[in-house]
């Protein structure tokens, strides 16, 4: 397509008057109203925050292998929020039953964000960093220091994700 091969300038602002109207359309969408997408319908926020996940991740895809510095920010919180959101799917996408699973990450600026239920029989503490790259699947469950405590974390670990599949 001739659009494609444009000068890089011409791409940039394509792009940039996308993401203006995508950024129009999602502040004025009705919060409660869900979207078409992929998997099932979505409300805009969580439709927003599973393309902030999907950007983050192919960042790291792109800076990984060219050991450019990529660093954590406390907008990953946006990036487990969803992982632990989508958990009752995840186990469902697995033909497993969904359970409460508390979660307590800790924040790149060392704060702690807390996810769930904390009476759940079934618990995830650790780095959020680590939380959301194991959800991209960019790390392994076993590879990380993510602790799971409880009947059913070790699956949450091994069923989490940030994107519909």
């Amino acid at each position: 397509m001739k659009a494609e091969r444009a000068p890089a300038a011409d791409v940039f602002a394509r792009w940039r008057r996308a993401r203006r109207k995508a950024l129009t359309a999602l502040r004025g969408a009705d919060p409660n109203q869900r979207v078409p997408w992929a998997a099932t319908p979505l409300r805009p926020a969580v439709l927003a925050t599973t393309r902030l996940a999907e950007h983050w991740a192919h960042g790291l895809d792109i800076t990984g292998p060219l050991d450019l510095p990529f660093p954590d920010t406390d907008r990953l919180r946006h990036i487990a929020w969803l992982g632990h959101r989508t958990l009752p799917y995840a186990f469902a996408v697995e033909g497993l039953g969904a359970h409460d699973i508390y979660c307590e990450l800790e924040a790149p600026d060392g704060t702690v964000w807390r996810y769930g239920p904390p009476g759940a029989d079934s618990m995830i503490s650790g780095p959020a960093a680590e939380f959301c790259r194991v959800g991209a699947r960019r790390l392994k469950p076993q590879d990380a220091e993510l602790v799971a405590t409880g009947p059913h974390a070790a699956d949450a670990l091994r069923v989490l994700r940030n994107y519909a599949a």
